[in-house]
């Protein structure tokens, strides 16, 4: 009787993080698909010229569209990218 009732603890906790993993990760994919949306926009409507390196994407995929702007003006002033 202790077995399974350790045995059902460990699997709610277990199934309570993984639930907040896939939340974190679908946030975190709905957020770099749209900053590269961004990103592709201005690259293609003001000519960049900006590579999708792992960089950009790992900078698109934390800070989302506020990332894609901070790229583009960046590469817009000539410091990076």
């Amino acid at each position: 009787m202790v077995i399974e009732i350790g045995t059902l603890i460990v699997a709610i906790i277990a199934a309570f993080l993984l639930w907040k993993i896939l939340k974190t990760v679908k946030g975190m994919v709905i957020n770099t698909i749209a900053g590269l949306i961004v990103l592709v926009i201005g690259n293609t409507v003001f000519g960049l010229g900006i590579a999708y390196t792992w960089v950009v994407i790992l900078i698109c995929a934390v800070a989302g569209v506020i990332g894609a702007l901070l790229i583009m003006a960046l590469s817009f002033l000539g410091i990076a990218f």
